[in-house]
């Protein structure tokens, strides 16, 4: 075996086994910023009081002003991370089952613009210690 083939084959394999790694810190749903829970352009993320047992409440009209934080169909629920199935059959992340949303007021990373609104029932999300 030449050494290009050695070479070759060793990149390989650390191809290979660099992968799986990749695709899963690539599925992570959000990440924690400054002490709350964003998605992955750093937009605060939200629950909603009204949502119970792992359903989301905020459909229609509320959903545009709260985008829930998408899964993909071969999502995997991890650790406090769930995913939701929603009304209209898409997939929704959550936090200790509590479904993650965005505002669309909050236009740049960082900003809570939507933290106590309708009476408080929406709040900040933030990680388990």
């Amino acid at each position: 075996m030449t050494y290009l083939t050695r070479s070759i084959k060793a990149l390989g394999l650390a191809v290979a086994l660099a992968l799986p790694a990749l695709a899963y810190a690539a599925d992570e749903p959000a990440m924690v910023t400054d002490g709350v829970l964003t998605d992955h352009k750093g937009m605060t993320l939200y629950t909603f009081e009204k949502d119970k047992d792992g359903k989301s409440a905020c459909v229609a009209k509320c959903a545009e002003n709260w985008p829930p934080l998408k899964a993909e169909s071969a999502a995997m629920p991890s650790g406090h991370w769930t995913v939701i199935t929603r009304d209209d059959g898409s997939s929704q992340w959550a936090y200790d089952g509590k479904p993650l949303y965005t505002f669309v007021r909050d236009t740049k990373a960082g900003e809570m613009t939507g933290d106590g609104l309708m009476e408080g029932a929406w709040k900040v999300a933030k990680p388990k210690n």
